[in-house]
């Protein structure tokens, strides 16, 4: 059996989260990049495969195989590093200062913006034959995606930024977990299971991902969709990055690091003498 027990899990979430924080800004950009590059192929991939069989879920089956390219060769995702550095920080680690997990965000969102905008460009060059052809079928979809994703918000006002908010928090609550649930086996096979699931729950139902929407809103605006720069960051890019870290960091992050941080030895001590019942005390290290 290959399962590792939740405490295990915490602990490799907090060293994980640490030794994202001591990378350098040159590979957190390429590794973010290479991220945004991989969730945006599979993002066109899934559109493609639900307009060629007239099903979301088929697509939504297919797209989960992006995310397993980035975490499993450790690439960096924003939405993933949100549930995972302030693990590091919540436990203490030299490295994880407030400061340093700001500033390692901000190179990994730079980074996964370079990657996804990159595809964006190419794939609409595909699409268009060079501008010399009509939009594709799929082409087409990313164009109503993109006004879904912006101007559907802006049409209901505050209660549209509210719901584009609040799906970007129910996103990053399943993506983040798929890249902590990918700690929970040792195998190759058993983290893209693990990986699989969360994602599929995510992108199913339409949720709103910071990454994907780097690469579908301006691969919709290039192809020709009615939406601005102004739309796209601020009807879904801004409220959708802030729902991803309130997602990640509280509602899998933190929640998963309170529950399950290992115990003090002197607590681990008794319990494995069979001493006396008590409620079993927590490391205060944070």
């Amino acid at each position: 059996m290959d399962y590792v027990k939740p405490q295990q899990i915490v602990g490799e979430m907090v060293s994980t989260g640490a030794l994202k924080l001591d990378l350098p800004a040159r590979h957190l950009l390429i590794r973010g990049a290479l991220a945004g590059a991989y969730l945006g192929v599979a993002t066109s991939m899934a559109v493609t495969a639900a307009v060629e069989t007239g099903s979301w879920l088929v697509g939504s089956l297919l797209f989960p195989f992006g995310l397993c390219l980035a975490v499993l060769l450790r690439t960096e995702i924003i939405t993933g590093s949100f549930a995972l550095l302030p693990c590091a920080t919540a436990d203490g680690k030299a490295n994880a200062c407030v400061r340093r997990v700001l500033t390692n965000w901000s190179w990994v969102f730079l980074g996964n913006l370079i990657g996804s905008t990159l595809y964006a460009g190419l794939l609409a060059i595909v699409l268009t034959t060079g501008g010399d052809a009509a939009v594709s079928a799929a082409g087409t979809k990313l164009i109503a995606i993109a006004e879904a994703k912006t101007n559907y918000y802006a049409s209901h006002g505050p209660a549209g930024m509210l719901t584009v908010f609040t799906k970007g928090i129910l996103c990053n609550w399943m993506v983040s977990l798929a890249v902590v649930f990918a700690f929970a086996t040792t195998s190759l096979s058993g983290k893209i299971l693990a990986i699989w699931g969360p994602t599929v729950l995510f992108f199913s139902q339409g949720f709103e991902h910071a990454v994907v929407n780097m690469f579908a809103i301006p691969a919709g605006m290039l192809l020709g969709a009615h939406v601005t720069v102004a739309d796209w960051w601020l009807w879904n890019q801004i409220p959708v990055t802030l729902g991803n870290l309130v997602g990640g960091m509280l509602f899998t992050g933190l929640a998963i690091y309170f529950t399950h941080r290992p115990l003090e030895p002197a607590a681990e001590a008794r319990r494995a003498d069979g001493g006396h019942e008590e409620q079993p005390r927590y490391s205060p290290s944070f």
